[in-house]
């Protein structure tokens, strides 16, 4: 088995396991099933097993059978139909409306250059943004990193609607920001990838660890920056021994440049764009989009920018499964954004010189440019003059038909894949709401 379980997927290594010792039938009957890391290492790494930040991630073993995987130590596990996830609000506030915020000039900060969680962080602070949020003063940078749980129990709500009882030993919990100011204690999740939902583990470890160490309030933020746009969720427990118990308490956006764009500034942009392909398939190599979020195209533009990365990479990145991977690299490509080279034996997706200048143009340039490159292509063209022309999106059927004339894709992934334009098409019309 070591000599393969390199090459396994993580689904694949889940339904290994999860056959081998019968995990469905222990939830079924006990309601959980506990597991060590050894158990999980015969098949392969537990660290490639059993951190799902997002339900993008999870496997499809663990979707389909509706499995969450807990750590409770350093060294184990336990396995249940727990409900783990908390759904972020989606953006739906005018971009326009945010609170715009200036950066202090500092010649090694660039919020042109935000490419990591680390300096996103920076940026929070520095910029006073994080002080706004909380409205409790001046915030000061003082704990972070990878620490130990301690011990503590708790309950968490299931899909079967019972509430399970979880111990745990000395787990170990990674902060990526923590601070203090006069009123409390404040416990920073930090993110610079797009995801739908996040695992409240990670805000909830922490919290129970700091809950019993420090007599002020713990607060607790989860902090989202992407595209030159902070977005700030601050969270509480309602009860402390429920996990199950998150409840939003506030949320904020915030801009660190100009985001006004006019229909006017849509239309000249469509003006002067070459429409430079129908993408027949016939005719090019590109596969046709099957991806719905411009949003994590942008995220993962950001990400490559300094770090070139092999699919698997962007997987473990942006919680996807190994075939979104290339969904999204196919996308870029189709863009004109992403490319794969060799390094070191093996192939790498990183930005093309058209991606790396997109990547530093200010909010307002890069939308207006990502809109360009969408409308080279014929399908896009058509369907914005129209969306311009009538105020109103054009319904699936409409784009299924417009994709057939074209020839972009076999029959049978023009389903899905008109569901990607439409989300495109989406993404253009909000820019001037956003």
């Amino acid at each position: 088995m070591s000599r393969n379980k390199d090459n396994l997927s993580a689904n694949d290594a889940w339904k290994a396991l999860i056959e081998k010792y019968h995990i469905l039938e222990h939830v079924e009957t006990e309601g959980c099933f506990p597991i060590k890391a050894s158990q999980i290492k015969e098949f392969r790494e537990p660290r490639l097993m059993a951190k799902w930040d997002s339900t993008d991630a999870l496997p499809e073993v663990l979707r389909k059978n509706k499995l969450n995987i807990l750590p409770d130590s350093r060294s184990s596990y336990v396995i249940g139909d727990f409900l783990l996830y908390q759904e972020i609000p989606p953006l739906d506030e005018p971009v326009t409306k945010m609170e715009h915020v200036e950066l202090p000039e500092y010649e090694s900060i660039d919020s042109n250059h935000i490419s990591s969680e680390a300096n996103a962080i920076n940026v929070l602070i520095l910029s006073g943004i994080l002080n706004d949020f909380l409205g409790s003063g001046e915030n000061v940078s003082t704990f972070n990193g990878r620490m130990g749980t301690g011990s503590f129990t708790f309950t968490v709500d299931t899909c079967r609607g019972i509430k399970r009882q979880i111990s745990v030993n000395n787990a170990q919990c990674e902060i990526d920001g923590g601070f203090e100011n006069e009123d409390s204690v404040v416990i920073m999740e930090a993110k610079n990838v797009v995801h739908e939902d996040f695992h409240i583990r990670q805000l909830y470890y922490p919290y129970r660890l700091w809950k019993d160490k420090v007599k002020k309030p713990v607060r607790l933020v989860f902090s989202v920056y992407y595209n030159r746009i902070y977005r700030l969720f601050e969270y509480r427990f309602t009860s402390p021994e429920d996990y199950s118990s998150i409840e939003l308490v506030r949320t904020k956006n915030y801009s660190l440049q100009d985001t006004r764009i006019s229909r006017e500034d849509l239309l000249e942009v469509r003006k002067r764009t070459i429409v430079r392909t129908d993408d027949n398939m016939d005719h090019t190599k590109i596969p046709f989009i099957q991806a719905n979020s411009m949003d994590r195209i942008i995220s993962l533009l950001e990400n490559l920018y300094e770090n070139p990365m092999t699919g698997l990479q962007i997987a473990e990145l942006m919680d996807f499964e190994p075939r979104q991977s290339d969904y999204y690299f196919n996308a870029g490509r189709y863009l004109g954004l992403f490319e794969k080279q060799e390094d070191d034996r093996q192939k790498v997706i990183s930005l093309t010189p058209a991606g790396v200048r997109v990547f530093r143009l200010n909010y307002k340039k890069r939308q207006l440019k990502l809109v360009e490159l969408i409308l080279e292509h014929e399908i896009f063209g058509t369907f914005f003059d129209s969306l311009m022309l009538t105020g109103q999106m054009p319904d699936k059927n409409r784009i299924a038909s417009e994709m057939r004339r074209l020839h972009v894709c076999n029959e049978g992934q023009i389903v899905r894949r008109a569901g990607s334009v439409s989300g495109w098409l989406k993404w253009i019309n909000n820019l001037t709401k956003l």
